[in-house]
């Protein structure tokens, strides 16, 4: 089945889907001239839409993740396919949005941690909370835990509120949901991991995870999936569309599509083995372990079918009766360039207005 017919089919299966959605920007920084908003089906690991917007429809670039949501669903949604819920990452555009159209929200956890992560280490460089440090490792890990350990927001919430107690050597809690560690009781090592009552560490530590918005949110993180081969389809986008390079926006929705397409055939890629059945893995050294070395599962060799299937549609198809395809694309609505809300200067005014700094 192509590529083409199995988007199709999965579209008309109906009933609903679990979607993650995230948006790349073609440069960094807030002055991006496009946005590619991606919903990707988390059962089957498989692009389902993708929508280009351009900063000059949406009146900047910081409307555009919101504007690429709204065109996905609508796509889906005119397509017979209702959104179970989505998982995305905590933008607030996209959290009043979701919440008007009355679609269910969680959100990843990675991208939770990563935030929460950084404020503790900043507090932990303070002279006086020199022991978070200890804990930095652990409260991640209990970030993970608290999602996936889940099925209920007020579970998730009871669990990591008791994450302070916890760092006082206090393991009973008044929250019923969650009434005691669930660690043996054993002495530790280190007492001096500890934070004292009143101890200036101890405040940050709570000002930091019991923060308002911090408690709503661990309520709403994803028990089930999350969004990380998404992450890992923008950065594929690189090899098709490298952020270093300008492209029109019709260059920049076929890159778009030539990498979902090549996404969507490796989706379900099996991890390679040896000749005697053993599971290959490969050491790398990712800059976030700061010289800590992980392994990852080496994939099988990519395949390129979809090259085949769209050298063929243009060899027999295309080119053969090309009129019903440019028709096509004249369909495509494409926003004027960035530069055409301003006036156009003569070349030979310009040519008149330079001078050199050398000789003025």
């Amino acid at each position: 089945m192509d590529q083409q017919s199995h988007f199709q089919h999965q579209l008309h299966l109906g009933g609903v889907v679990a979607v993650g959605g995230d948006m790349r920007a073609d440069s960094p920084g807030h002055s991006a001239k496009f946005g590619s908003y991606t919903l990707m089906n988390l059962e089957s690991n498989t692009i389902m839409d993708i929508q280009l917007v351009q900063s000059n429809e949406v009146g900047g670039s910081y409307h555009m993740e919101k504007e690429g949501l709204k065109r996905c669903l609508d796509h889906l949604e005119s397509n017979g396919l209702k959104v179970d819920y989505i998982v995305t990452d905590r933008h607030p555009q996209i959290q009043k949005f979701l919440r008007e159209r009355s679609v269910t929200q969680f959100y990843d956890v990675w991208h939770f941690e990563k935030g929460l992560s950084k404020k503790l280490e900043k507090a932990s460089h303070n002279e006086d909370c020199d022991v978070l440090k200890k804990w930095l490792q652990s409260i991640k890990n209990h970030v993970y835990w608290c999602a996936t350990s889940s099925s209920t927001g007020p579970e998730k919430l009871a669990k990591w509120t008791s994450l302070l107690n916890h760092l006082q050597n206090v393991h009973v809690h008044e929250d019923p949901l969650f009434p005691k560690c669930l660690h043996p009781d054993h002495v530790s090592r280190d007492p001096s991991k500890w934070l004292q009552p009143g101890s200036v560490a101890l405040h940050k530590a709570e000002k930091i995870l019991l923060n308002k918005r911090v408690l709503k949110d661990v309520e709403k993180l994803s028990h089930h999936h999350q969004t990380s081969s998404l992450e890992s389809f923008h950065s594929l986008i690189l090899r098709f569309a490298p952020k270093n390079v300008v492209f029109p926006f019709m260059g920049m929705l076929c890159r778009l599509y030539l990498a979902a397409m090549h996404h969507n055939e490796h989706a379900l890629r099996e991890q390679a083995t040896t000749s005697t059945g053993q599971a290959v893995f490969k050491v790398v050294f990712p800059k976030a372990k700061r010289g800590e070395g992980i392994v990852k599962p080496v994939k099988t060799n990519p395949t390129f079918n979809y090259v085949r299937e769209l050298m063929r549609l243009l060899m027999q198809e295309v080119f053969e009766d090309p009129t019903s395809f440019a028709e096509e694309l004249k369909t495509i609505p494409i926003p004027p360039d960035l530069s055409a809300e301003f006036p156009k200067t003569p070349k030979a005014e310009l040519v008149a207005r330079h001078v050199s700094r050398f000789n003025q």
